[in-house]
């Protein structure tokens, strides 16, 4: 009789998502571990383009009510979900990229002459504000939303976790351990929060989406 996988998602999953994991006969928990809301925020001295590294600070604008003014702006944005939406939403994003310090330099080498509106959450990276400031690029910033911990307990024994933020992974290790669990992650970035404590098991997604992340787990326990 082959062992039972037991895995954890620190986010919760879609229907689909979640039947694509147990049709390979992997046992699933799904939990947030965060949480976002929208902030309120002015929409005054905004710049020529905008740029969104997440789908969150994408729907606190759209909730906006001066949206529409927006959108004659461009766009830069950070990973194919925020494009998608951006795009669907009637945005003119002009590039993009799967990470925050990519598109931070070809901003810096392309566009440096260009003024940028950066519409952020509460617990967003230094890299891409720090690049921009290092090249002297004009650059303001507006926090739309927030990202609130929210740590649970585990007490099942896990064969792997799912880790799609540095955030879920911070929330994770506040009521929980790590000792030898595969860890999937969904970019880089994830990847190294794990590293700073230093995790070994870890795979990354060859690109950065949920669907993606699955996909290592699947490959992963099926071979």
């Amino acid at each position: 009789m082959t062992k039972l996988i037991n895995i954890l998602s620190t986010k919760k999953l879609l229907p689909n998502q979640k039947q694509d994991i147990l049709d390979a006969n992997i046992s699933l928990i799904d939990e947030d571990f965060i949480e976002t809301k929208i902030k309120n925020f002015e929409l005054s001295k905004v710049n020529n383009n905008l740029i969104f590294t997440s789908q969150n600070a994408v729907q606190s604008i759209l909730e906006h009510p001066k949206c529409d003014e927006l959108k004659s702006k461009n766009v830069f944005s950070v990973g194919m979900k925020t494009k998608d939406l951006l795009t669907e939403n009637g945005f003119n994003v002009i590039a993009y990229t799967g990470y925050a310090s990519d598109l931070a330099e070809i901003i810096s080498l392309i566009y440096s002459n260009e003024s940028f509106t950066f519409f952020s959450g509460n617990l967003r990276r230094d890299v891409l504000p720090e690049t921009l400031k290092e090249n002297g690029i004009t650059f303001n910033e507006i926090e739309v939303y927030e990202t609130n911990i929210t740590s649970k307990k585990i007490t099942n024994k896990l064969d792997g976790i799912l880790f799609f933020s540095p955030s879920a992974v911070e929330s994770y290790l506040k009521l929980n351990a790590i000792k030898d669990e595969m860890c999937f992650c969904i970019g880089e970035t994830t990847a190294e929060a794990l590293e700073n404590k230093k995790v070994k098991n870890i795979i990354i997604a060859d690109k950065p989406s949920v669907e993606n992340v699955i996909y290592e787990v699947i490959e992963h326990y099926n071979n």
